[in-house]
């Protein structure tokens, strides 16, 4: 959800949802936890004052570049137990994993 917010800064609780494809209650009970850890704010839309925009606090932007750096680590620690073939295999696969999951449009 970080990463999320991260790509759509002011993002509501439905915007989100829709981008992962979750329900509004699954979101909204991660966005409570994240919330409540002062990960993100909250605030009242400028334009739709009961729609509530998100945005990474600093501590949320912070655990975020850590999520990601380790993201990175395991990956680098992956990718050195293939060879380039086998590489580009499971690149290829995870790809065509990807498009049959989308959604009709996307």
């Amino acid at each position: 959800m970080l990463n999320l917010l991260d790509a759509y800064p002011g993002a509501s609780g439905a915007d989100v949802a829709r981008i992962a494809q979750l329900t509004p209650q699954t979101v909204n009970l991660v966005v409570r936890k994240l919330e409540r850890d002062a990960l993100i704010a909250r605030r009242s839309d400028a334009t739709h004052g009961r729609v509530l925009s998100m945005q990474l606090t600093a501590l949320g932007r912070r655990r975020l570049g850590q999520s990601k750096r380790l993201a990175d680590a395991v990956e680098r620690r992956l990718l050195a137990m293939l060879d380039v073939e086998t590489e580009s295999k499971v690149r290829r696969w995870l790809s065509e994993i990807a498009v049959e999951l989308a959604p009709s449009g996307a």
